[in-house]
């Protein structure tokens, strides 16, 4: 019997980093010089994956998401996994911004996945399963070229390849 080998592509935030990462951004701000006082303020709202940034004026915000922006990327968390918001007014003359955090492959991109998969004509299959896709073939090889193929597109969302398996 032939061996069946699969790996999953998926994109997920790990929400306990950007959880750290958003304290220390929060810690940093209420540090700086330049924005201490100005009620910059950073929240990751429960159970959903938001953010929200806060601050007195759009140039604030901006520094403000900055400082975040590092953190995030110091602990490995992808800036293409954050969906930006448009600037909107706030109460007491304050402007805020709303961030989504990617959670699962949206099924446009999965399809355009699965599309990119079938034109390389190698010898796997291809299946979308909810918010992620799975990739499977006999050849070891074949998946490992299906990484450097996905890898090389730029779909525009932040993704991982998980769940290596030999069946």
């Amino acid at each position: 019997m032939a061996q069946q080998n699969s790996f999953d592509i998926v994109s997920k935030v790990d929400l306990a980093e950007v959880k750290n990462a958003v304290n220390q951004a929060m810690k940093e701000i209420q540090q700086r010089y330049d924005l201490k006082g100005t009620g910059s303020e950073i929240r990751l709202l429960d159970k959903e994956s938001r953010l929200v940034t806060s601050s007195q004026d759009e140039f604030t915000l901006k520094a403000a998401e900055t400082v975040l922006q590092q953190k995030l990327v110091r602990r490995s968390v992808s800036l293409r996994a954050l969906t930006w918001g448009t600037v909107e007014p706030a109460a007491g003359g304050t402007v805020r911004r709303e961030v989504e955090m990617q959670q699962g492959i949206p099924i446009e991109k999965a399809r355009e996945i699965v599309k990119l998969v079938k034109r390389a004509k190698l010898k796997v299959q291809a299946a979308i399963q909810d918010d992620m896709v799975r990739i499977s073939g006999k050849n070891r090889d074949d998946l490992q070229a299906v990484i450097a193929l996905v890898k090389d597109a730029d779909l525009g969302i932040d993704m991982q390849f998980t769940n290596y398996r030999s069946l």
